[in-house]
């Protein structure tokens, strides 16, 4: 027998049969004189997949359950973390790829070496069909593949999707640009089949108008949806990005109580600063260099005193960000009167607000205490109940430890930016211990 059939037959007997004497070996074995089997270099079909762990000098197989193999595999898990809005592609505006695409197509030549006019023709048409199909979809679906599925998404990029562009639309554009896609392969597919078919080089030309004017037809129905896109991508990239491992400020309050006017004094940030609330639209980002370390300062929309279900999309933003980020708090009140929100309603506001979120390190300001000399405005919505003292106090000094300043006159902004610092400092330390701690568990 040869050394190749024999070789053949060794790698068909089980592991266990290599551990036997030559005298042992099963029937129809043929070993060649000299030779030596070695169980190390046996190749098996099946291969070993159990673990091992020694025990007092032993290999000894260890048992796994399936519970157990799935929580490690969660452990193991890519963290969530924020910034894809910043990897979306530039989407073209539906006009410009709808042209790009027929540009191409036309300067698709036939097949060299086609002496026979009509076959020329047809195989000139189908193959400019199938290229200007092509080209759409491939940049459709590259698209498609370039917007991440929401539920991969971090829990803060989640809610920005649902409260700047609306529950359910990301996921509805998408669905529909996909939609466009199998509409277009499917329509260009069966033209170029029947240009393919044509008899001759006057039916060629013919369907290859034909299936020329119904691709660019149906691609222009429904190209809205690629524009939609291109703004949605527009919408997500402007969003601020946060970094999570640097600690983060974050200006919570009601509206018009100056938390803007601080984040400009404070940080980089430049946001828009007027005397009426819900002049912040959003959230944006400054950054706050203290001791030669960087921090990050994110002003919010304003908060009302209402409950979650009649809140606005701004404010449903502020929560979203107290929610899913690992911020610091800078609470700012304004007791004068000049916000449009009364003292009594404010307090309302930092209760809720404090009891919600109360795990976040914190830091109370009043702003606007250059006005504390004037009396203050009484709203009607004041409780002027004698028995409230905690309610009394508050209106006069606002919350145990809070900081007076006033960004008009600098007064008391030094010592806000040494607290400030301070605040951030703690915050560090938590995130780094955070990131300790789960990089134990994935170890």
């Amino acid at each position: 027998m040869s050394r190749a059939s024999c070789l053949f037959q060794l790698c068909q007997i089980p592991s266990t049969n290599l551990l036997l004497r030559s005298s042992k070996l099963p029937r129809g074995l043929y070993v060649i004189p000299g030779w030596k089997i070695y169980p190390t270099l046996y190749f098996c079909k099946s291969l070993q997949t159990t673990t091992y762990e020694v025990v007092n000098g032993s290999y000894v197989p260890t048992t796994q359950t399936k519970q157990e193999k799935e929580t490690k595999d969660k452990s193991l898990a890519k963290l969530d973390t924020v910034g894809a809005f910043q990897k979306l592609p530039m989407v073209m505006p539906s006009v410009d790829i709808l042209h790009s695409a027929l540009r191409k197509a036309k300067r698709v030549l036939p097949t060299k070496g086609i002496a026979n006019i009509a076959k020329r023709e047809r195989n000139r048409g189908a193959k400019q069909l199938d290229a200007l199909m092509k080209e759409l979809a491939i940049s459709l679906r590259m698209y498609l593949e370039s917007f991440p599925k929401k539920k991969y998404l971090h829990p803060y990029e989640r809610s920005l999707i649902e409260l700047t562009l609306g529950d359910g639309n990301y996921e509805e554009v998408l669905g529909k640009v996909d939609a466009l896609r199998k509409k277009v392969v499917s329509v260009g597919k069966e033209h170029a089949s029947f240009c393919a078919k044509s008899l001759t080089k006057r039916e060629a030309e013919e369907r290859l108008s034909e299936g020329m004017k119904k691709i660019e037809e149906i691609f222009s129905q429904d190209a809205k949806v690629v524009d939609d896109l291109l703004h949605i991508a527009k919408t997500l990239r402007a969003m601020p990005v946060v970094d999570l491992e640097t600690p983060t400020l974050c200006l919570v309050g009601a509206p018009n109580v100056g938390k803007s006017s601080l984040v400009r004094t404070l940080s980089t940030g430049k946001p828009e600063v007027c005397n009426y609330p819900f002049t912040t639209r959003g959230i944006l980002m400054g950054h706050i260099v203290l001791n030669y370390q960087t921090f990050q300062v994110t002003d919010t929309p304003g908060l009302l005193k209402r409950c979650d279900e009649d809140r606005n999309n701004l404010e449903k933003l502020t929560l979203a960000v107290l929610s899913h980020l690992p911020t610091a708090i800078l609470y700012v009140h304004d007791l004068t009167g000049e916000c449009g929100s009364s003292p009594s309603e404010q307090f309302v506001i930092y209760k809720e607000i404090k009891e919600r979120f109360g795990d976040h390190l914190w830091l109370d300001v009043v702003s606007k205490c250059d006005l504390f000399q004037n009396s203050p405005v009484v709203f009607i919505t004041d409780n002027d109940d004698p028995g409230h003292v905690e309610l009394a106090r508050y209106r006069k000094l606002g919350p145990d430890g809070a900081i007076h300043v006033s960004v008009k006159t600098e007064e008391g902004l030094s010592e806000l930016k040494v607290k400030v610092h301070e605040l951030l400092t703690l915050q560090m330390d938590k995130i780094s211990e955070k990131s300790n701690q789960e990089n134990l568990v994935i170890s």
